[in-house]
């Protein structure tokens, strides 16, 4: 076990042990301070790839590789982040991959060519791809168990914000100083935020002895990294179940299925024991069914508003606005109440509230007003907020310190393939719906049939929210 050889935040200071003392509160500075800027690389590039086509003279499908290695190598890297922070030490680890992303930051700016540039986002990806876990492991120790709901809170001000300025901020800086400042942008914050890390966070022991699992190694990051790849070919081919989808999602499950029968025979780069204890799975079996109805409709939304309403790129974007307003609103109030009443009851009202948001676009036509979907759109992401925040305080809750980081790549992974999951049948879904519609109406209709879908992951989500326990005394 991880001896942390900084000093009890609570002891220095004098604080309850339930109320956020200042230790607590600059490691949570410190780690969103370093989250952010590799959260926003997964939304901010997207809007630059017409920008990169012609600075490189490259094909869009050749292009769209900028993105792809930064999500794989992302993907790749969180199975192992859990044993790495352990064998090697959380602070120095975090330490790492803050450098890590900074330095590729600058090499992706200074660029000289498509292949150099996807070289370094794959580097970048592997920086990026610890950071998050790594950052909800701080806290998480730092913080125990009267105080997770609240520091939970912290991390997610960043998710929420993320997917909604990435977009935005992306364009306005292709649109001025040029495509290289998407990268540049994250060097000083990543300084600044190495800095602040190396004054603040407290020293943590490695663990010589934790040996890495090979074939553990050798299986689960590629199967991972396979799964989502094929996922998000579902997208590029139209919704189609072509050889480019079927061949890595085949190579992902085989793969993954081997590491879980690998794994339960010994100790690998994620412990699955920890599926034993209810208090663990249910919550992140909802994380799993959440990530359909979160992740998803970010594909759907924007797509409705430029094929029905017929607005751009930008103007979709900022059209998404209003759920990360209710998002935000809700997250900053979720983490206190999580704590006070436990994960349970928040968990399904947030649930509730989200699909109620989410049913004004199952009606929607060619003429649906933009208020009634910007008023439902703060709706859901009420409901959002209210429910990710506890979702990932119950997920920490009875485990002890040594189990945290574990936990933490776990929730990590089922996230990400939870979310590339309902993003691909949603693709599917409205593709096939699209191929036989004509005219706004029918594509509009299109979009409503996809809308329930999300509704229905929604309602699956709700069923394992009712095993997780409730609160602890």
């Amino acid at each position: 076990m991880a001896r942390r050889t900084g000093a009890d935040p609570t002891a220095s200071t004098g604080a309850p042990a339930d109320r956020l003392d200042p230790a607590v509160l600059r490691t949570a500075g410190v780690v969103l301070l370093g989250s952010f800027t590799s959260l926003l690389d997964t939304t901010i590039v997207v809007v630059a790839v017409d920008r990169l086509a012609g600075a490189f003279g490259a094909d869009l499908a050749a292009v769209q590789w900028v993105t792809t290695a930064y999500l794989l190598a992302l993907s790749a890297v969180i199975p192992i982040t859990g044993w790495a922070s352990q064998r090697f030490g959380l602070r120095r680890l975090w330490l790492l991959s803050i450098a890590l992303f900074a330095g590729a930051s600058l090499l992706c700016g200074l660029a000289w060519s498509l292949p150099a540039l996807v070289v370094f986002r794959v580097v970048q990806g592997l920086g990026g791809g610890m950071v998050m876990p790594l950052g909800q492991t701080l806290l998480a120790q730092a913080a125990g168990p009267a105080r997770m709901g609240r520091v939970m809170a912290l991390v997610g001000i960043p998710a929420q914000l993320s997917p909604i300025l990435g977009p935005v901020l992306g364009g306005v800086l292709v649109d001025g100083p040029g495509w290289r400042w998407l990268f540049f942008l994250n060097v000083p914050v990543g300084v600044l935020a190495l800095v602040l890390s190396l004054r603040v966070l407290p020293a943590s022991a490695p663990e010589p002895g934790r040996r890495l699992d090979l074939l553990g190694a050798a299986l689960l990051p590629p199967g991972i990294a396979a799964l989502v790849f094929g996922l998000t070919q579902v997208g590029e081919s139209g919704g189609r179940l072509t050889a480019p989808v079927l061949v890595p999602l085949a190579l992902g499950v085989v793969l993954t299925a081997v590491f879980v029968v690998h794994s339960l025979r010994r100790e690998s780069v994620l412990d699955l024991r920890l599926f034993a204890r209810r208090a663990f799975t249910a919550p992140t079996v909802v994380m799993f069914f959440f990530g359909f109805c979160y992740f998803g409709p970010m594909l759907l939304l924007p797509l409705y508003f430029q094929q029905v309403h017929g607005r751009d790129a930008l103007e979709a974007g900022l059209l998404l606005a209003p759920q990360g307003v209710g998002a935000l609103a809700a997250v900053l109030l979720a983490g206190r109440f999580t704590d006070r009443l436990g994960p349970r009851p928040l968990i399904i009202g947030g649930l509730v509230v989200t699909l109620l948001g989410t049913i004004a676009y199952t009606q929607v036509d060619a003429h649906t007003g933009e208020l009634l979907l910007g008023a439902s759109l703060v709706v859901r992401g009420l409901g959002i907020g209210t429910a990710v925040i506890p979702i990932m305080a119950a997920a920490y809750l009875g485990l002890d310190r040594a189990a945290i980081p574990n936990a933490t790549s776990v929730v990590n992974v089922v996230q990400r393939v939870g979310g590339s999951f309902g993003t691909a049948v949603l693709v599917v879904v409205l593709q096939g719906r699209l191929a036989g519609a004509t005219g706004a109406e029918g594509t509009a209709a299109a979009f409503g049939h996809a809308f329930w879908w999300t509704v229905a992951f929604g309602v699956l989500a709700l069923v394992p929210a009712f095993f997780i326990p409730g609160r602890q005394k």
